[in-house]
C-alpha cells in the first residue's frame, strides 16, 4: 500500500522523465558523465550530463557513449553563459536527447525556442516565485527549486523556504523538483507529499561506485560532516560571482585570489564583464578537476552540499535508489498509520 502511495505521488514526475523512479541526478562537472548517468537511469532515476565548459565536439561524444551504455531515458543539462549554447542545443537534438536542463541563470533570447522546437522538454531552474512563474510562461516545461543546501553554484534561499513559497503556486501547473540538502528518503517523502513531482540531488551520489570521482576525492566526502560545506565569499560587489558550496580547504582560499585578479582586469578595461564572468567559471571547471579527476583534495574543489554528512560509503547506485525509496515508502507509512 504505501508502496503505491509512494509510486501515486511520483506519477507526474516519471510520466514527464520517462524514468520509474522520480530522482534526478544533479549535474556536477566532472562527475556526471558517461557512467555515472548511464548508471542512474538503468537503475530507474533520471541520469544528467553536467556539459559545462564542454566544446559541442566533446558533448557530441559524452552522449553518445552514455547512449551506449544505456537504453533508458537521461537529460543534457547546459549553462546558459556558455559562449557555444546554441551549437550545443544542435548536439543535443542530433541526438534526440529528450530533456534539455538550463541552468545558470534565465534563458537567453530564442534558447527556450530552439530547444523545444527540436521536440525536447525543457527544464529551468527557479530561484523565487516570480521567475517560476516567468519560466513557465516562456514556455519551461518543468521546474527544479534549489536551495542554498545544495553543492556547487547556489542561491541565498532554503530549500524548505524555497519549496513552501513555489510548491503552493506552481505544482499544478508545471512538474516542480526540489532540490539542495536532500540525503534521506524521509525528506523525499515530505517535499512529494507538498506536490513536488521528485527530487533531485547530487552529493548522494558523487561518490557512488559507478562515479569516476578519484579515492581521494571521495574520502574528503567520507570525512565530512554538514557545517565543513561552505559557500564562497564574494570580495567586489561589481564582480557578478554566484556563491559555490564546497568542503572548505586550500582551493577555497585561492579562489578570493582569483577574484581580485579578475576584478582587477575589470578596472583596467582590460575584460569586459561577461568576460569577467567566464574567467570565474573556468576557474571552478579547472579547479573541480584537479579535485574529481587528479585527487588533488587540497588545492582543488570540492564541491558538495550539506548532505554530504549522511555520505558515509561508497555504495553502488541502485542501492542509493533503492535506501531512499524504502526510507521514503516507510516515512509515509509511519504518516498514514
Amino acid at each position: 500500500m504505501t508502496t503505491a502511495k509512494l509510486a501515486s505521488l511520483m506519477a507526474r514526475g516519471t510520466d514527464f522523465l520517462g524514468c520509474e523512479t522520480a530522482i534526478l541526478c544533479g549535474a556536477m562537472s566532472w562527475v556526471s558523465e558517461r557512467n555515472l548517468v548511464a548508471a542512474i537511469s538503468n537503475a530507474g532515476g533520471f541520469g544528467v550530463i553536467a556539459c559545462g565548459a564542454m566544446t559541442p565536439e566533446l558533448l557530441d561524444r559524452e552522449i553518445a557513449a552514455t547512449k551506449a551504455l544505456t537504453d533508458r531515458p537521461f537529460g543534457v543539462n547546459l549553462i546558459t553563459m556558455h559562449p557555444q549554447l546554441f551549437d550545443l542545443i544542435d548536439v543535443c537534438a542530433r541526438h534526440e536527447v529528450g530533456h534539455v536542463v538550463l541552468a545558470g541563470g534565465l534563458p537567453p533570447k530564442g534558447s527556450i525556442e530552439a530547444i523545444k522546437q527540436k521536440g525536447a522538454k525543457l527544464i529551468c531552474f527557479a530561484p523565487a516565485l516570480s521567475l517560476a512563474k516567468k519560466l513557465v510562461r516562456s514556455g519551461v516545461d518543468a521546474l527544479v527549486v534549489e536551495g542554498m543546501e545544495a553543492g556547487g553554484h547556489i542561491g541565498p534561499v532554503s530549500t524548505s523556504v524555497l519549496a513552501q513559497e513555489i510548491l503552493p503556486d506552481m505544482a499544478e501547473q508545471v512538474p516542480v523538483f526540489v532540490a539542495g540538502g536532500i540525503g534521506r528518503g524521509e525528506a523525499i517523502a515530505a517535499y512529494l507529499e507538498m506536490g513536488a513531482a521528485g527530487v533531485q540531488l547530487g552529493t548522494r551520489f558523487a561518490c557512488a561506485t559507478e562515479s569516476i570521482a578519484h579515492p581521494n576525492f571521495k574520502k574528503a566526502f567520507f570525512r565530512a560532516s554538514a557545517r565543513d560545506a561552505v559557500a564562497s565569499v564574494q570580495i567586489d560587489a561589481r564582480l557578478p560571482v554566484i556563491p559555490v558550496r564546497a568542503l572548505k580547504n586550500a582551493g577555497t582560499e585561492s579562489f578570493t585570489a582569483k577574484q581580485r585578479e579578475v576584478a582587477t582586469l575589470l578596472d583596467g578595461g582590460t575584460i569586459e564583464m561577461m568576460e569577467a564572468q567566464l574567467q570565474i567559471e573556468h576557474y571552478w571547471a579547472g579547479a573541480l578537476r584537479r579535485a574529481v579527476i587528479d585527487g588533488d583534495v587540497e588545492g582543488g574543489s570540492l564541491m558538495a552540499g550539506q548532505s554530504v554528512g549522511m555520505v558515509t560509503k561508497e555504495e553502488p547506485v541502485a542501492t542509493i535508489i533503492a535506501q531512499l525509496m524504502e526510507e521514503a515508502a516507510q516515512a509515509l507509512a509511519r504518516r498514514a498509520a
